[in-house]
């Protein structure tokens, strides 16, 4: 029956292996993580607002945010050395880029 609905609705259903629990947490901890950190705070509205603001964030969280890793690098970021890190503690110099109008911020320092 529910199936019959997402049908009415033109979504269609995608079925995951049973044995792929690593595969479901990943997307449940994604989605967990665009709910809270976008569509909380963001009125979407129509269909293609909501698509761009997604990819937006999909952008945002595979490039740019930085997830508990060495130093915080993000995935495809390789990390900066400690000796590096020590000597340009004095001068930083951090930009501040906005996204989707102020709802992410991507902070990096600059050149």
């Amino acid at each position: 029956m529910f199936d019959a609905v997402l049908k009415y609705a033109a979504i269609e259903v995608v079925l995951s292996g049973v044995r792929m629990p690593r595969k479901n947490s990943i997307m449940k901890k994604w989605v967990q993580t665009c709910r809270r950190e976008l569509l909380d705070r963001t009125l979407i509205w129509d269909q293609r607002h909501l698509l761009h603001a997604v990819r937006e964030f999909e952008s945002f969280y595979n490039e740019h945010r930085p997830h508990q890793g060495i130093a915080n690098a993000a995935p495809s970021i390789r990390y900066p050395l400690r000796s590096r890190i020590r000597a340009t503690i004095g001068r930083l110099d951090i930009r501040r880029r906005t996204r989707l109008g102020g709802t992410l911020h991507e902070h990096t320092h600059a050149a």
